[in-house]
């Protein structure tokens, strides 16, 4: 046994320990056990919070028994009218399939939808895919908003979320991104569950769908990270004002609501949008709920590394409340947990192939800490739903995601480079 442990490094251990507190490898040794340390923590951080997670209720639309979802429970109240509100900018690969999908729910034909598309002057064939539905099915209103007023910064899709609201009639408004795809009984199932819980917000997380390589690599740790970043249980305690958080593809409010907390006009300039609106619905004491919702909507929120690069610095550090020095430790903390494992993994071993002292060690914790966040992927794979075919290279997926909070700090905070598909979002005003 002596032979096998000094064949693997093991002897620099503990006789050989103390005259190395300079060397290297006893820095490597404590990063890795940070690492297996704080993968251990992540896991249990996002179990806790997917455990207080809520659903939507199964209920049965209250017209009679629903030939997609029977047996299921009868809401307390008929359904209320809808409007369903998509801002559109540029979205021709996304708006016949997303409007689609909403016009096939399951609704009461006595139940007024309507279905509002805010073309917010797109250069693509937006506007002509959404008028020939439009054309086709009275429900659907299609339109283009009129130029942004210059005497107020209009930043993201507020301009168009504020334009359609003015033309919605629904007692209900759900702002709806393009890229979602809605199952059949979504809609009813939402409005059935705000009217039971009496939810002036109701936010649903839906399905990330990853298609590319590089949404494949950052998209399942971020669906990990936005689950333990912002804990569904703080979320929805009313008692935590200072805890709010939304889903921008799925926002289903109490028109009354909406319209006493000034609407997408009182968050003109914040391009996190989502977030802004829960904080004020929750700061005033309205109700917000905010749930899972893989089995009623998925989204494709980039089809590119360079949407996928634009949109991510476009939103981390706002998400964050652009606090400096917490994006910076997010960056730092991320490495940590998905990068430092592997980069242990190789110097190990290419420490233990030169005999380095202590490379045995090292190499045993960073197998430690790679175990830890496999088992901590494995296990959230059917909750969050996403893929695990690249799970070896969650190094470059965390790195990524590092990169993605400094830069996005740096493009926030001065300017530079800070758009969403070609458009400034620096705060001129």
């Amino acid at each position: 046994m002596p032979q096998i442990l000094s064949e693997f490094g093991f002897s620099a251990w503990p006789n050989q320990w103390p005259d190395q507190w300079s060397d290297p490898w006893l820095g490597l040794f404590v990063l890795l056990i940070a690492s297996a340390i704080a993968n251990a923590d992540f896991h249990r951080r996002f179990q806790a919070s997917i455990r207080s997670a809520p659903r939507l209720d199964r209920f049965e639309l209250p017209t009679g028994p629903s030939a997609l979802e029977p047996e299921l429970n009868r809401p307390t109240h008929p359904l209320p009218s809808l409007s369903v509100i998509i801002p559109a900018y540029n979205e021709a690969v996304n708006i016949a399939d997303c409007l689609e999908a909403v016009l096939m729910n399951d609704w009461p034909d006595a139940v007024r939808l309507q279905v509002i598309v805010a073309d917010d002057e797109s250069t693509d064939e937006t506007s002509q895919l959404a008028i020939a539905i439009a054309e086709k099915d009275d429900r659907v209103l299609a339109f283009t908003v009129p130029p942004r007023p210059t005497d107020k910064q209009w930043l993201g899709k507020n301009w168009a979320c504020d334009q359609a609201a003015q033309k919605a009639t629904g007692e209900y408004l759900l702002f709806l991104d393009a890229d979602v795809r809605l199952r059949e009984w979504a809609l009813s199932r939402a409005i059935a569950n705000a009217e039971h819980y009496q939810t002036d917000l109701l936010s649903c997380a839906p399905q990330i769908i990853s298609g590319c390589f590089s949404e494949q690599l950052v998209q399942p740790l971020m669906a990990l990270l936005i689950a333990v970043g912002f804990s569904f249980e703080g979320i929805n305690d009313p008692n935590l004002p200072n805890k709010s958080a939304a889903a921008g593809p799925f926002m289903l409010f109490r028109s009354d609501a909406y319209r006493q907390i000034g609407g997408h006009a009182a968050v003109a300039s914040n391009p996190v949008e989502d977030f802004a609106l829960a904080h004020e619905i929750k700061s005033r004491g309205l109700k917000l709920r905010y749930v899972l919702g893989l089995d009623i909507a998925s989204v494709r929120m980039y089809r590119s590394f360079r949407d996928l690069w634009e949109g991510w610095t476009k939103n981390f550090h706002c998400a964050g409340g652009s606090n400096l020095a917490l994006t910076v430790a997010a960056a730092g903390a991320i490495a940590l947990v998905f990068v430092m494992p592997w980069l242990g993994l190789v110097v190990s071993a290419l420490g233990l192939w030169l005999r380095a002292p202590a490379a045995g060690l090292t190499l045993l914790v960073a197998g430690i800490a790679i175990a830890l966040q496999i088992y901590m992927r494995l296990s959230a794979r059917d909750v969050v739903s996403q893929p695990l075919q690249y799970l070896w290279l969650g190094w470059l997926g965390g790195g990524l995601i590092s990169a993605i909070a400094l830069i996005s700090a740096i493009k926030t905070e001065t300017g530079w480079g800070w758009t969403w598909r070609g458009r400034s979002l620096a705060k001129n005003l």
